[in-house]
């Protein structure tokens, strides 16, 4: 090939031999034929008709060049050489798009579902009279809440569960509420209330509210207006003919002890209270009730509240016959059954129907809950004892939902038998009746019950957080607990706790002392006044928050820890549990994922003599194990051999391993999952598995 220069105009010396050619300056072989202009149109049309076959028969041109005409280039895209690659790279990128798109449904279909904030984190309760004190009165607030979200910060806590701060008498410290739709003065407004939440959820915290639908305070509007016979409101609460010096209207007793009926002059009749007389019971069977306590709980979804406790539920309906219930002991006289314990509650708790009301308030948070990234959640309080199944009810059914769980009391027992063999039994009375696919949670401590530290005592207290952070589920933390605050004496004239002004005995002021946030005045609750509501316990000074953020084996870091540690594993926020050795002093278990090497031992004596544990029959496990953590912070890193695992009275052990053979194979019947994943180690990711 060569290249020939005539006049301004360049050509490639071996190209098309196409008659019609024409550059811009007249040269080119219609030129030097002389072709005039009117040639040129009347020969137009067939010029045209002859290029395209021309090309066809005389282009021999070996590669394309800059300025061919579209002709020429039809002709090389559909070359094989060149046709060929482009449809090779069309149906390429299709086929990738649609294995992408494929791929990306898969992996939306295969994966479990992601936790959601309750249960990826600890609820932590606080008891609003007793965690801060902003203004100097001596009683905690919400403003003071809001000054120590950086502790829930710091401790990687973001659901916060905050006792009643309703409009309230104070009866019974704000579970006798005046006005639903009201803060109560003593802890602020609800401005107050509305930075609090803002400022939570600006830190990524959830917060929950205590929702009591049983009963009102006597003082309530709704009660006023039922005494006075109003038409709508006559019906709001359970009334029933009596006489003031009269027989009451059965045997019915009062959490609080005595007659659960009081006779009302205004009205002329008695009403009924479960609790004191205070608080008297709403009437669930009134359907304006249940629609008056939808809008309540419409009003804080409103506001923005992200879930609810509902308090003392299964009180809400009454059996309407009101028939005696059968006394414990048939053979005690009338008169002396005084307590809640001498009679089986028959017809007093647990009635048909309530689950009924309890799914409504469900399917109204449901509602609220469409919204992305919103989930609203509802826990729900019931002691139901032995009677295990009743508790588990509240779960509801595969159809209808109801509580994301009832709240687990049954570790709040632990210090009756510190033992290996009784701490599994409370565990499992959880685990072995909660129906297929649940979650689980657990409580070791609340406000109406002695604080874990004084009944089991100091020497368990770090144990007992480690089997609360480890086991599977939610763990459910009392203010204090995470440094191990104990119960304070409280004397007769001391007492503030309504309930122990009837019986100094069931007073629980102790248990309710104001959070130890360092070693100043009045032990940094109140730092303006030498005020508190209630006595502070006097080891302030040295157990309190400061101290132990600054002490590495504090219970304080060693909670933290333990936090950060079930929130980062796999195998402790979602995997399996399996339980491994029982004896009169250790309780230990596993926490492990399919498809996961990485898996957990625990190990935790409970007992009342250091023991050696031998686990050499479990073959699932390696031949040494080496400590990641222990309560006893001399023995962290430290490795035994699996035959002789050494622990203290206290003492709880987190022993991490990493093996190719999973437990829960082996051992079904031991073994239990919320909802089975597996995990794809080669690409990092979790899937749905049989």
């Amino acid at each position: 090939m060569s290249y020939r220069k005539d006049s301004d105009s360049v050509e490639l010396g071996e190209c098309t031999r196409n008659p019609g050619y024409k550059d811009a300056d007249g040269d080119g072989p219609a030129a030097r034929d002389n072709i005039s202009v009117s040639d040129s149109e009347e020969k137009r049309d067939s010029i045209g008709v002859k290029r395209l076959s021309d090309a066809r028969d005389e282009y021999t041109q070996i590669k394309p060049y800059a300025g061919m005409p579209k002709e020429v280039l039809v002709l090389y895209s559909s070359k094989a050489r060149y046709r060929v690659p482009r449809e090779i790279l069309f149906w390429l990128t299709v086929c990738c798009t649609l294995a992408l798109v494929a791929v990306t449904i898969a992996v939306i279909a295969l994966s479990p579902k992601c936790l959601s904030w309750w249960q990826a984190s600890p609820v932590y309760q606080i008891y609003p009279r007793s965690f801060k004190d902003s203004d100097g009165d001596g009683v905690g607030d919400l403003k003071g809440i809001k000054e120590k979200l950086d502790h829930f910060e710091y401790l990687n806590i973001k659901s916060i569960w905050i006792s009643p701060f309703y409009r309230s008498p104070m009866k019974d410290f704000g579970y006798d509420v005046e006005d639903f739709r009201d803060i109560d003065p003593l802890f602020g407004t609800m401005k107050d209330f509305e930075e609090l939440l803002a400022t939570m959820h600006s830190k990524g915290l959830r917060l929950i509210m205590d929702f009591i639908p049983n009963h009102t305070s006597d003082r309530h509007r709704w009660f006023n207006l039922s005494r006075t016979r109003d038409p709508h409101y006559e019906d709001y609460y359970v009334w029933t003919d009596c006489k003031p010096d009269g027989p009451k209207p059965n045997n019915w007793v009062s959490i609080f002890g005595n007659s659960s009926w009081t006779y009302d002059e205004v009205r002329g009749q008695c009403y009924l209270h479960q609790f004191l007389k205070e608080q008297p019971d709403l009437n669930f069977r009134n359907p304006d009730v249940i629609n008056e306590m939808i809008d309540i709980i419409h009003f804080w979804l409103d506001k923005g509240v992200d879930g609810f406790r509902m308090d003392a539920v299964k009180h809400m309906l009454e059996a309407p016959h009101m028939r005696d219930e059968p006394q414990v002991d048939p053979n005690k006289p009338p008169e002396l059954v005084t307590t809640e314990w001498d009679l089986h509650s028959d017809y007093t708790t647990s009635q048909v129907g309530l689950h009924d009301i309890l799914r409504e308030f469900r399917a109204q948070m449901d509602i609220y809950s469409q919204e992305p990234g919103r989930y609203r959640f509802m826990v729900i309080e019931s002691y139901d004892y032995e009677e295990v199944y009743k508790t588990m009810m509240y779960y509801g059914t595969k159809l209808e939902k109801e509580g994301d769980f009832p709240f687990n009391f049954y570790l709040l027992d632990l210090p009756q038998n510190t033992s290996g063999a009784w701490a599994k039994h409370l565990v499992h009375l959880w685990m072995g009746n909660m129906p297929k696919g649940k979650w689980p949670n657990w409580v070791v401590g609340n406000h109406d019950r002695t604080r874990i530290s004084s009944s089991a005592g100091q020497l368990y207290v770090r144990a007992i957080n480690m089997l609360l952070l480890t086991l599977p589920g939610t763990a459910t933390t009392y203010y204090g607990e995470e440094i191990g605050m104990e119960n304070i004496n409280v004397t007769a004239s001391q007492i503030q706790d309504p309930a122990g002004k009837y019986n100094t005995s069931a007073s629980r002021d102790p248990q309710r002392s104001p959070l130890q946030w360092n070693a100043n005045m009045n032990a940094g609750f109140n730092d303006k006044t030498n005020l508190t509501w209630l006595p502070l316990h006097p080891d302030y000074e040295t157990v309190n928050v400061e101290a132990q953020m600054k002490d590495d084996g504090s219970v304080l870091a060693q909670y933290r820890f333990l936090n950060t540690l079930r929130q980062s594993e796999l195998p402790l926020n979602r995997g399996w549990f399996c339980y491994v050795h029982t004896d009169a002093n250790v309780f230990s278990y596993i926490r492990e994922l399919d498809g996961l090497k990485r898996a957990f031992l625990i190990v935790v004596n409970f007992g009342k003599e250091s023991v050696v544990t031998d686990l050499s029959s479990v073959r699932e496990l390696p031949d040494e194990l080496k400590v990641l953590m222990s309560t006893n912070k001399v023995n962290d890193g430290k490795v035994f051999p699996k035959s002789r695992i050494q622990t203290e009275v206290g003492e709880g052990l987190v022993i991490q391993y990493s093996t190719n053979t999973r437990f829960n194979p082996n051992h079904p019947e031991e073994c239990y999952i919320s909802e089975k994943a597996c995990y794809l180690e080669t690409i990092g990711i979790l899937y749905k598995c049989q």
